[in-house]
């Protein structure tokens, strides 16, 4: 419908602009509130009187009987003060829409976005709050790729960070363990070290004193000192392995490890902080809280300071941020080395920067746009972030740096108790627990995803006790990918999520499992056509280019069923670019649940397969063709599997 609405917009600006003073962009079309009314409205009458001091009615009336005379426009109305409506001529926009239901309206604007997302620090299993931020920026790098854009996808990896330097200290000072001691452990290491590192939170809140042997070890992680850095290193790269198999299950990839490690040994930072210093964008602090510290305004407008180098010399993770914001920006006149950290099940390469030079020379970085997907927390340091840019003279990178951010999701008490976590009476009776990795508070994703699978395989055994068992595992699986992404991104981004196993795997209502069981239905009804009347992909096609069909045949209660559904569906294009500017994803997931709605209400008054009028059979048939057609693509955007069964 995008696509149409330009071509009128188009027609309509050069059928007017002789007469009137009317502007190109004056003609938008929104969506009158009744399917009857019309099928698109005009409100540029009512600019246009404040221009030609008219009654904006009168304007209309007299408007609408030219636009009734440009092509593709079958009907044009006038409502309350100056509306106008307009209904299209329905055969021909339903068989343009089928000629172009695979292809897309949407053009690039960018040479190159970048998407970091996910970045979880690599010192323990990953929880239920980063799948949202996983499946938020892979459904925000799935659109844009839609959009046609160029896209790369980083995950940040903070290797050198407190996080990991907790747990160097757990296995070094706690455990004794040496680094072949670590290299065995049998257990999966990243489960290991989320109780591991719960455990160095509690020792050191009763150990104050040994705050200053894990910032030793945080020193040495920094500078590279043995043994330190080399069980670091270990720890962090097994487990960046186990988070990366963690959401392959959910179909979530990445092009590029970008690591802290490598933005210190390549000396990223001491050229970024010579830039800082040089444009007087960073000061010594001399006196006061932060003293000893390089420190950065968040604002022109603030005193507030933002600590970059704190007075042991060691540097916050913002001021690292800011390097590596420069370097995806093209901005550093520096760049990583690279080496391969994985090839996938297609072939496809992972790599990962490292700081030793190598004989391979992908390219990475130099965005023209850049997405951080990281949670509303983190607020104040991405404001510092473009800050410094800002105040390093890019102010255009700096309005193209973008913080995606969202809210944490919150674990009920039940959701809780049926991961068999112990929570204590009083926390019983809260709505809501936070997840707090400190603590060892949460789901761990990988545990998450498989009671979700294996609920999902109760229920697909209870419908369909006769399919093998492996078939069953794998639709499972389908609906629990299906479940999750849909659950993650159905709320609006900066509101808290209290996750429900009932309401996310629920094959009613506004779920993944829903969506689904639509995609499912529609596949069931084209495989009996198949079964029953040889109606193969072939005759299809052939129905698609060679039909005569006309919607005059229709009944006008089906009419206008018909035309509600097709009208809807055909707004895919513009959801996208909705949730694109919103960077609302619930959009697009409320686009196919709508549709889904539509889809099952019409299907219900209308079957097809007990369809004895040949014509009305095939117009039926296109019609259902062409919402699984875009049915199919917004569920691809939002990285939903389409099973054959459920």
């Amino acid at each position: 419908m995008r696509k149409y609405k330009l071509k009128l917009q188009k027609n309509i600006y050069s059928k007017l602009k002789d007469t009137y003073p009317v502007d190109r962009s004056d003609i938008s079309f929104t969506y009158p509130p009744q399917i009857q009314m019309g099928d698109l409205a005009l409100a540029f009458a009512f600019q246009l009187a404040k221009k030609m001091k008219r009654n904006p009615r009168e304007l209309a009336l007299e408007i609408a009987p030219l636009l009734a005379e440009v092509e593709d426009i079958q009907k044009v109305d006038v409502a309350g003060g100056g509306y106008i409506n307009v209904f299209l001529d329905k055969d021909k926009v339903f068989k343009q829409n089928l000629a172009s239901v695979n292809t897309s309206s949407l053009t690039p604007e960018e040479d190159k976005i970048i998407v970091e997302h996910t970045s979880i620090n690599p010192n323990k299993a990953a929880h239920i709050g980063h799948l949202r931020n996983a499946c938020l920026g892979d459904t925000l790098a799935l659109c844009l790729k839609y959009k046609s854009e160029k896209v790369e996808i980083q995950n940040y990896i903070d290797d050198t960070g407190v996080q990991v330097a907790d747990v160097v200290f757990g296995f070094m000072d706690i455990e004794k363990k040496s680094f072949s001691d670590i290299k065995s452990i049998k257990e999966k290491f990243d489960y290991y070290c989320w109780d591991l590192y719960a455990r160095v939170s509690s020792y050191l809140e009763e150990h104050p004193e040994a705050k200053k042997r894990k910032s030793e070890i945080l020193k040495k992680i920094e500078e590279g000192i043995d043994p330190e850095a080399e069980i670091g290193h270990y720890i962090s790269r097994t487990i960046l392995k186990a988070h990366l198999k963690t959401m392959q299950r959910l179909n979530i990839h990445y092009d590029l490890q970008a690591c802290e490690s490598s933005i210190l040994g390549l000396k990223f930072w001491e050229h970024a902080f010579s830039l800082l210093k040089e444009k007087d964008a960073i000061y010594y602090a001399e006196e006061g809280a932060n003293k000893g510290c390089w420190v950065m305004k968040a604002d022109e407008q603030s005193d507030q300071e933002k600590i970059i180098v704190r007075s042991d010399g060691t540097v916050t993770y913002v001021g690292k941020d800011i390097a590596y914001q420069l370097w995806k920006c093209g901005l550093l006149d520096k760049d990583f080395y690279y080496e391969p950290f994985l090839e996938e099940e297609d072939g496809k390469i992972v790599w990962i920067t490292t700081a030793s030079p190598t004989s391979f020379s992908p390219t990475f970085g130099k965005g023209s746009m850049v997405f951080n997907v990281i949670d509303i927390r983190q607020s104040y340091t991405q404001k510092v972030v473009v800050q410094g840019l800002r105040v390093l003279g890019f102010p255009e990178h700096a309005d193209k740096s973008i913080h995606f951010s969202y809210e944490m999701v919150a674990l009920s008490p039940k959701s809780l108790q049926e991961m068999d976590q112990e929570i204590s009476e009083k926390d019983k009776q809260k709505n809501f627990l936070e997840v707090s990795g400190r603590k060892g508070l949460g789901i761990k994703a990988d545990d998450l995803i498989d009671k979700m699978e294996l609920k999902a395989f109760q229920e697909v055994s209870s419908r369909n006790p006769d399919l093998s068992p492996g078939t069953k595992q794998e639709i499972a699986h389908s609906i629990a990918v299906g479940a999750l992404r849909y659950f993650m991104l159905k709320f609006a981004r900066n509101s808290i999520i209290i996750f429900d196993f009932e309401d996310a795997l629920s094959f009613e209502g506004e779920t993944g499992p829903y969506l689904q069981y639509t995609s499912v239905r529609i596949k069931s009804i084209f495989r009996k056509l198949n079964e029953r009347e040889d109606f193969t992909e072939k005759k299809l096609n052939a129905l698609i280019e060679n039909s005569t069909f006309t919607t005059a045949d229709l009944e006008q209660p089906e009419l206008d069923d018909f035309w509600d559904l097709i009208l809807y569906a055909s707004q895919l294009d513009e959801e996208v670019l909705h949730s694109l500017g919103s960077l609302e994803f619930l959009h697009l997931a409320k686009f196919a649940f709508n549709l889904c709605q539509k889809f099952n209400a019409y299907y219900h008054k209308y079957p097809i397969l007990a369809e004895q009028d040949q014509k009305l059979k095939n117009l039926r048939i296109l019609t259902i063709y062409y919402i699984q057609t875009v049915l199919g693509k917004a569920l691809n955007l939002m990285g939903i599997p389409q099973p054959e069964r459920m």
